[in-house]
């Protein structure tokens, strides 16, 4: 069988031409719009920290975000075909980005703090175990060049009786 290959598209443009262009650092706004066909659309800027609007998403949280997407969407794959029911799925992810003191800067980490909800006391274990494999399947996590770190919780949502 032949690996697949699958092609993402987007449309990015910038709406933060304030009259004067990049004349100078501070003459625009960060401000810009991402779009998909068929998708509503998604307002970015850059962090507060670079000029950005706070109250638009940033690249650096849409990159945590997707991290976390990946493995919550891996992660409930496994637990369906291994047979845990999963009834609640929550995360609180973060990352570090660290500055290079030259303009630029990277990633160093990012931590997903999953607390999954399953449906009997019996699964929890697996449940737990499977957080390693989602992570192992993700293809976001599998791309960065940057640990991804995570510390599940597993919480029982009720005891079936048998």
């Amino acid at each position: 069988m032949s690996p697949r290959s699958h092609r993402y598209e987007i449309g990015l443009r910038w709406t933060g031409n304030l009259g004067e262009g990049t004349a100078s650092y501070r003459a625009y706004s960060r401000e810009h719009a991402v779009t998909a066909e068929g998708r509503p659309g998604l307002e970015g800027s850059s962090d507060p920290a670079f000029r950005g609007d706070a109250s638009r998403w940033n690249p650096e949280q849409l990159l945590v975000a997707a991290l976390s997407q990946c493995h919550l969407l891996a992660y409930l794959h496994l637990c369906a075909v291994s047979g845990v029911v999963v009834t609640a799925y929550e995360d609180r992810a973060d990352g570090t980005m660290a500055e290079d003191g030259q303009g630029g800067g990277r990633f160093t980490e990012v931590t997903l703090r999953p607390v999954v909800s399953v449906a009997d006391s019996a699964m929890a274990e697996t449940a737990r175990k499977l957080h390693d494999r989602a992570h192992a399947q993700c293809f976001i996590a599998s791309s960065v060049n940057f640990p991804v770190r995570h510390e599940p919780e597993t919480r029982v949502a009720r005891n079936l009786s048998r």
